[in-house]
């Protein structure tokens, strides 16, 4: 039975305690957390448990685990998950995307893309933004999909702070974007026709997946670097099934599947194709 705070004061989060929870995230989306994540844990539940009223972490980790409150179960799950990002990351991807968006156009063939832990939605906008340059009202695809249902709002929104986009190209940014003017000066708003070609869903990924269809391109960067070696395998084999023959599956610079899937070979760095 969870013990509440008149005062709103709370406990520091316990060594138990921090495992409990790493234990959580683990088992509720596949995610290690590193042991030096103590204070990152205890400072994005922290708010929780005072609205909560409640008085340790524990009592918090009680009503996660008890099923009767699955809005505030992925309230935690948003809050611990790591959510970095900004457009064209790693733009030699998206000079692949480019010329593979090309060549399809030059065969009449639109491009379905998956950007498959989109966060707060630049990776999927930047996509977007290639695909309708290099292959006009073909009738190309995006699917962005993230664990977190307050990313993916704040996603659909296409609206940011100006200094997060910086790494559009200008032409990008003067063609598909809007500047904020008056009381939305300093943002800036991704064109509502271009927000309109992505579709947004909630997809966990150590989870069987939704029928989605398949894909030319599978976008899955600086993601599986939080993922156990099992989690990883099981990870890509699921997103194996939804690459089209010929398929890629682009991940993170710092990333590597080495021993982890038979169905790839690698055809540059952090690049993947299904044979």
């Amino acid at each position: 039975m969870p013990t509440f705070a008149p005062t709103g004061e709370t406990t520091e989060l316990s060594d138990r305690e921090f495992q409990q929870f790493r234990a959580f995230i683990h088992e509720a989306a596949g995610i290690s957390l590193s042991p030096n994540k103590k204070a990152l844990v205890s400072g994005r539940l922290e708010k929780r448990l005072r609205e909560r009223r409640l008085a340790s972490y524990a009592d918090y980790l009680d009503v996660l685990r008890s099923g009767y409150d699955s809005a505030e179960t992925q309230l935690a799950i948003d809050l611990l998950t790591t959510n970095e990002t900004y457009f064209f990351r790693e733009p030699q991807h998206f000079e692949l995307l480019r010329e593979m968006a090309l060549a399809a156009r030059r065969e009449g063939r639109p491009l379905r893309v998956w950007s498959a832990a989109c966060s707060s939605g630049e990776e999927p906008y930047s996509i977007a933004m290639v695909l309708a340059d290099c292959q006009g009202d073909l009738g190309w695809e995006v699917l962005a999909s993230d664990i977190s249902t307050r990313m993916l709002a704040r996603a659909r929104t296409g609206h940011y702070p100006e200094a997060r986009t910086e790494g559009i190209p200008t032409a990008y940014r003067q063609r598909y974007c809007l500047r904020g003017t008056g009381p939305q000066e300093g943002t800036l708003l991704v064109q509502r026709a271009l927000r309109e070609r992505v579709r947004f869903m909630q997809i966990n990924l150590d989870r069987p997946l939704p029928g989605i269809g398949s894909f030319d391109l599978v976008f899955l960067r600086n993601v599986m670097i939080y993922f156990a070696a099992e989690t990883k395998r099981s990870v890509v084999a699921r997103l194996v099934q939804t690459m089209k023959p010929g398929g890629q599956l682009f991940i993170g610079h710092s990333e590597s599947l080495h021993d982890l899937s038979p169905d790839l070979r690698a055809l540059a760095p952090s690049v993947y194709c299904r044979p």
